[in-house]
């Protein structure tokens, strides 16, 4: 299944694609995308639905997040090799974790906000794990339980913010409209390998990133397993895993995104976004 929300800021309803690719709304079953709806026992319910008996959203309408009640969104850096090579920095023993704040969650097309200051502002699409089923010193060989799907996101980040204002990662990670999520959540037995998706950014129609998800140093179940062990997942919690070469950060020279640009990347079989960057 692909679980989307739709509709305006904050007036978001829970929906499905149909085998049309249309919207159907689930407000009538569901209270919304997140929490029990994730797990199988909820997922079931989904599936067994006669989605054509549902009511259609109207044409055009927004795509919102395509999860609620995000508890924690935790980002793993260079977990890429190629990525890792364009950054001039080795390849890490284990994951690298930081944090976006939930504040940062947005739609896949909404716009992406420059912040007040901001001076080297990147971009990063990135595989999206979504969890289904509480996790807490799980083993890697039972991650995949624990996964109710996988998504596509953009980790937007400001360098300068990021590298030269001291401290950790954070502040130049979690700024407001820094993670587009969406446009749905796939479940996962419709992603038999998120180990070997093709992903790619453009901008301004420019091809920046052109990877693979195969380049990954460490793979989705023993991101979840690993993570499990610092932290307890809940339902409805989103990692971000990485990102493949061809950020800002990685051109000769830096390149970086200005008013008025605009992002448009995807992930094979997990939907596709577009932004435009205003300012804060």
């Amino acid at each position: 299944m692909k679980l989307l929300r739709f509709g305006p800021i904050g007036q978001e309803k829970p929906g499905v694609l149909d085998a049309q690719n249309r919207i159907r709304d689930l407000s009538g079953v569901v209270a919304d995308i997140g929490g029990e709806t994730l797990s199988d026992e909820g997922l079931a319910k989904l599936r067994a639905l006669d989605l054509e008996s549902l009511p259609l959203a109207p044409d055009g309408v927004r795509y919102g997040a395509c999860v609620a009640g995000v508890s924690k969104f935790l980002c793993i850096g260079l977990n890429y090799a190629d990525h890792a090579a364009e950054s001039g920095l080795p390849i890490p023993d284990e994951p690298v974790l930081f944090s976006k704040f939930t504040s940062a969650i947005c739609g896949p097309n909404d716009d992406v906000l420059k912040p007040r200051g901001s001076t080297k502002l990147d971009w990063e699409v990135e595989l999206g794990i979504v969890i289904g089923k509480t996790a807490s010193y799980i083993d890697e060989a039972d991650a995949d339980a624990h996964i109710a799907g996988y998504c596509t996101i953009n980790d937007v980040s400001e360098r300068a913010f990021q590298i030269e204002r001291g401290g950790t990662w954070d502040k130049g990670k979690g700024c407001d409209t820094f993670g587009p999520i969406g446009p749905w959540l796939v479940t996962r037995d419709e992603v038999p390998d998120p180990a070997n998706l093709k992903m790619w950014l453009t901008i301004n129609g420019r091809t920046f990133q052109d990877g693979s998800t195969a380049t990954m140093i460490f793979k989705p179940a023993f991101i979840v397993a690993y993570l499990s062990q610092f932290m307890t997942l809940l339902p409805g919690d989103v990692i971000s895993t990485g990102t493949p070469p061809g950020v800002g950060l990685g051109q000769k020279p830096p390149l970086y995104l200005e008013v008025g640009d605009v992002m448009e990347l995807g992930i094979e079989g997990l939907g596709q976004q577009r932004q435009v960057v205003g300012q804060a």
